[in-house]
């Protein structure tokens, strides 16, 4: 009997380990249920793992939502939700906020049986600084944050998925699907959908005919990327005014059905006059990093759906025209939904549309191509 059990513990320790390389990495650090939920929807704050451009390994954080049913036989079809701006710091976090649900429009995919990542980006609920429409930063934590879903077993998350997003997050959106087969082999995009995308960043931060947003967005804009990189802000304005820029994007989020504060007003109207004459994408270091971080349409694969407005005041719809033509001229399939709402209800606007659009992809069928009346 001694023998035989020296026998097994021989072949035990023989047995050779998986080198690190090949043990499956984990995403996921925690998965907390929420109790203040939607009728019919469960969902969990999570933190988990993702990486910079940089190749910087962060934590930061994100709300996944599901049905409220029993685990499916098989795997649920998921949906990457990206928001839309709500401010760079740390405090604006979606997450974070009570009104989470109801301004969050991808969420209500979860009633037609999806799975609904919304991750917050890098640096909202986090204490690094927020990548402000950085496209490879923001592609990760999505990507990232598909895999951590798919680490909670009450959600039942597949591999497949489509990205869906509004405003800053139609740009995640189409950064993702950039991103998605190098950064993430293991998931599988079946579409992409965005709502009023910012493409050409420095024309968007131009054009968009809302100067007061525009000052406030480019004041995001500006306070990241030169907090983030040291870019120098004295060729867009004075000393004075740049303190302005900074206390702007610090102590501000994007106020929802809420007026802002009189400082705040002030200081949009001060920024609004001190860079109405300036155009960043003649201004280096900020031209060519807007460049760098513009959504390249030759890059994006189908297929692909795009909403906009006619009436948005603050993503410039000519530019979305722009690029939508440029991706049509590729002969990638692409759906054009046309509206005349608001630059904030976009997403809502088209939801409806949106869901059927992404759920046909998931089942297989062609996608429509709208090209020839763009």
């Amino acid at each position: 009997m001694r023998h035989f059990l020296a026998v097994i513990l021989l072949a035990i320790l023989s047995v050779p380990s998986l080198p690190a390389a090949a043990q499956p990495l984990r995403h996921l650090i925690s998965a907390q249920p929420m109790t203040d939920t939607p009728p019919g929807t469960q969902a969990w704050r999570i933190q988990y793992w993702t990486t910079n451009g940089s190749g910087q390994r962060l934590a930061v954080t994100g709300i996944v939502g599901a049905p409220m049913e029993a685990i499916p036989p098989r795997p649920r079809r998921v949906i990457a939700w990206t928001h839309g701006a709500w401010g760079v710091a740390e405090k604006c976090a979606p997450s974070l906020s009570p009104n989470f649900f109801e301004y969050s429009a991808g969420m209500d995919a979860v009633r037609s049986g999806y799975v609904v990542v919304a991750p917050d980006y890098i640096g909202l609920a986090s204490p690094t600084m927020h990548p402000f429409l950085v496209g490879p930063d923001t592609a990760n934590a999505v990507l990232d944050a598909v895999r951590a879903a798919r680490e909670i077993p009450g959600a039942a998350a597949g591999s497949s998925f489509a990205v869906w997003g509004e405003s800053q997050g139609g740009h995640a959106a189409l950064w993702t699907a950039t991103a998605a087969r190098s950064y993430a082999p293991d998931l599988t995009l079946v579409g992409t959908a965005a709502a009023a995308p910012p493409t050409d960043l420095a024309a968007n931060l131009a054009q968009g005919s809302d100067k007061n947003a525009r000052a406030l967005l480019l004041s995001f804009a500006l306070h990241s990327w030169s907090t983030l990189y040291g870019f120098s802000m004295d060729g867009i304005t004075g000393r004075t005014n740049q303190g302005i820029i900074n206390r702007l994007a610090q102590n501000n989020c994007v106020a929802f059905n809420k007026k802002p504060k009189l400082g705040t007003i002030l200081g949009i109207l001060t920024i609004g006059r001190a860079t109405k004459d300036k155009d960043i994408a003649r201004i280096e270091p900020f031209g060519s990093f807007a460049r760098a971080n513009s959504v390249d349409p030759a890059r994006v694969p189908g297929p692909l759906l795009i909403a906009q407005s006619r009436k948005d005041t603050i993503v410039a719809p000519a530019v979305t025209r722009k690029f939508a033509k440029v991706v049509c001229r590729r002969g990638t399939p692409l759906r054009w939904i046309d509206m005349t709402g608001g630059h904030g209800t976009s997403a809502k606007d088209s939801a409806q549309e949106t869901i059927g659009w992404i759920s046909a992809r998931f089942d297989g069928n062609p996608p429509p191509n709208d090209c020839r009346r763009i």
